[in-house]
């Protein structure tokens, strides 16, 4: 047996075999159902030449067969790729490609799209498709892409585990969108995104020090939901940190994110863990429970984890107010680190400024030159230890998001931050979405986090849009509370206290919602175009027009 992730998947199936392992709407399936169900995939994968090394695209909503198709290219040594159901042709053609996908996973909602970019692809030859309550007459789509069904491929297939030994080397990819420009594959051993990522078998104690040892992982009060889609990490992260814990998976079986249909299935499976993504799962959810009639009995909830997006202050308190019996904790990581940090909030605790997280040893922050920056200097947030091997074709960027400085590997993936005195560091955010004006950096989630506190406000995002004077100006893109007005100088004004002059909005959009992904992470490529197209400056207000840069 090895760290590997099918090797280690197997050794729990066989340990909690009856133990419910994942839920969603009316399919509840055992270990060994999931083990049964990923075996058959397996061997229907393998049938179309599916075998080591080979890329099986899951484009897919959350459900269990999302998880089922993961499992199977493991035991293949194959490599399962997340793709975005949100992808227009060109971007989902751009990523099939990339990745050399063989065969892909797919809805039946979405064959049209497949249908339409199939020509482009021919290394692309096998489809398998997960029947849906679409509406859509997809007979024409799935004909051209000669698909198999999914559940009757499954009935015919062999539930043996009969596979070729694995290796500790297989790799597991996560393709990350990033805040511009083309996803990226990023490439991780198995052993290491067991240990950087998928909780290493801890279950809150150390890693386990050898593969054998997973069995003794047993945490069968664990209920966790992913209300973040399984095509991003975070989901995908806890999902698996859950099963080789011996837990329960809750799925959503809703394609869309609903909040009140959300806290009912919290309620209904007795969810114990909930997992989401900032501010945009975050508000809705706390301002949705208060509403319902009744209101919803979530005491089993003990604990919510935010991942891939940081929650505001003004978000955390408004939870820790609403649901006070349980923790909210701030998880900070990336596709190129995994896991790196955490902070948590609860009840008598006020949430305040910047995220600051006390991380481990591995992880620094470093200056231009690549050394360790000192006390009170912005630099760039960087890890070592277990790292990815790289990103899938791209050798340049992995030479620069990888450097190795004397002897040691650092993962540097763009996330700005400072040291602070108490050995405590501030994440500042991405510096390919800061913003220079007149040479002062300014970070949009410190700005967001800020507007998001107005009593007005329930949504918004900052960009940088050129200017003749200070090269760029900050923009806010606010989308009101229902029924309310926001206006410029209000939101100056209840920013001067807690930011800089020139970190100040200089002139805002105002929009119906923010364009998020369905992760919840904001979409600055939108926010960029609205706030060129529909933004002036507004320099009658002095607190802006004056800003001393």
């Amino acid at each position: 047996m090895e760290f590997n992730l099918a090797d280690l998947w197997e050794a729990v199936a066989d340990t909690h075999s009856a133990r419910e392992a994942l839920v969603c709407g009316t399919r509840r399936l055992s270990y060994a159902d999931v083990e049964a169900r990923a075996n058959r995939l397996a061997h229907v994968l393998e049938a179309h030449g599916v075998g080591p090394g080979d890329r099986v695209g899951v484009y897919l909503y959350n459900g269990t067969e999302y998880l089922e198709t993961m499992l199977a290219a493991f035991k293949l040594r194959a490599v399962p790729v997340n793709v975005n159901y949100r992808y227009v042709e060109d971007e989902l053609a751009y990523l099939l490609d990339d990745c050399d996908a063989k065969a892909v996973v797919f809805h039946r909602e979405l064959a049209p799209k497949l249908a339409a970019i199939r020509d482009r692809l021919p290394r692309l030859t096998h489809f398998l498709v997960v029947d849906d309550d679409c509406a859509l007459d997809t007979a024409k789509s799935l004909a051209a892409l000669g698909a198999l069904r999914y559940e009757e491929a499954l009935a015919l297939a062999s539930p043996d585990r009969d596979f070729a030994d694995r290796s500790p080397d297989d790799l597991y990819i996560l393709y990350t969108g990033g805040t511009t420009g083309q996803p990226k594959g990023v490439m991780w051993r198995a052993e290491d995104i067991f240990f950087a990522a998928l909780g290493g078998g801890s279950n809150g104690r150390e890693p386990i020090a050898a593969p054998e040892d997973i069995t003794d992982n047993d945490d069968v009060t664990r209920r966790c939901l992913p209300a973040c889609p399984f095509m991003h990490g975070t989901a995908q992260w806890f999902a698996f940190d859950t099963l080789f814990a011996g837990g329960t998976v809750v799925i959503s079986p809703e394609h869309r994110f609903d909040p009140a249909l959300l806290w009912e299935l919290v309620v209904r499976e007795h969810v114990s863990f909930l997992v989401i993504v900032g501010d945009a799962f975050a508000r809705p959810l706390v301002e949705a429970i208060d509403t319902m009639d009744p209101r919803p009995d979530v005491s089993r909830l003990s604990a919510v984890l935010s991942g891939g997006a940081i929650l505001s202050p003004a978000v955390k308190a408004e939870w820790i107010e609403a649901l006070p019996e349980t923790i909210l904790i701030d998880g900070f990581g990336s596709s190129e680190t995994g896991g790196q940090g955490a902070k948590v909030s609860a009840a008598g605790s006020t949430p305040t400024g910047l995220p600051r997280f006390r991380l481990d040893t591995d992880t620094a922050v470093l200056g231009d030159d690549l050394r360790p920056a000192a006390v009170g200097v912005i630099g760039r947030l960087a890890r070592r230890g277990r790292l990815p091997v790289g990103y899938h074709k791209d050798p340049e960027r992995t030479a620069a998001t990888f450097p190795v400085v004397d002897g040691v590997r650092w993962s540097i993936p763009g996330d700005h931050a400072r040291l602070e005195a108490d050995g405590t560091i501030t994440v500042l955010g991405r510096g390919s979405v800061s913003i220079n004006t007149g040479g002062e950096k300014v970070y949009p989630e410190e700005v967001e986090a800020v507007l998001k506190a107005h009593d007005d406000v329930f949504d918004a995002v900052v960009v940088g849009v050129p200017d003749e004077r200070w090269g760029e100006r900050v923009v806010a893109v606010v989308a009101p509370r229902a029924g309310a007005h926001v206006a410029l100088d209000e939101l100056v004004a209840h920013g001067r206290s807690q930011l800089a002059p020139y970190k100040l909005p200089r002139a805002m959009v105002i929009v119906d919602h923010v364009v998020r992904s369905p992760a919840g992470k904001p979409d600055y490529r939108w926010a960029h175009a609205r706030a060129e197209s529909g933004a002036a400056a507004d320099d009658a207000d002095p607190a802006t027009a004056s800003a001393p840069r």
